[in-house]
């Protein structure tokens, strides 16, 4: 499991505008390291936003998401202090779920 997620979620209007780092090395399974050894593949593969019991965001990722990525998206329906849940799961099973309230914008 990685480093926790920073994760902000404002109101902005009607909207909510959510901002997600996401501490994660991405390797692509094609680089080499110095001894010339192929460094194995470990990225994200599937990423849930989950608000109020629903799903409002659901990617699936592959090898070439930059490390440590970054996600921004608007979604309807929230209000300041109901939770946000993001939760991603990457290729070698290893899965991080953090979660944010709502504030206002």
């Amino acid at each position: 499991m990685g480093e926790p997620m920073r994760i902000r979620a404002q109101m902005a209007g009607d909207k909510v505008e959510v901002r997600v780092l996401m501490s994660h090395e991405m390797e692509t399974g094609q680089r080499k390291d110095g001894g010339g050894n192929i460094v194995p593949a470990w990225f994200i593969q599937n990423i849930a936003v989950m608000h109020g019991g629903q799903t409002v965001l659901s990617a699936q990722w592959g090898p070439a998401v930059a490390k440590n990525p970054f996600m921004h998206f608007r979604f309807a329906g929230g209000r300041v202090g109901e939770k946000v849940s993001v939760t991603w799961t990457d290729n070698r099973g290893d899965k991080r779920t953090d979660e944010v309230a709502i504030t206002a914008g």
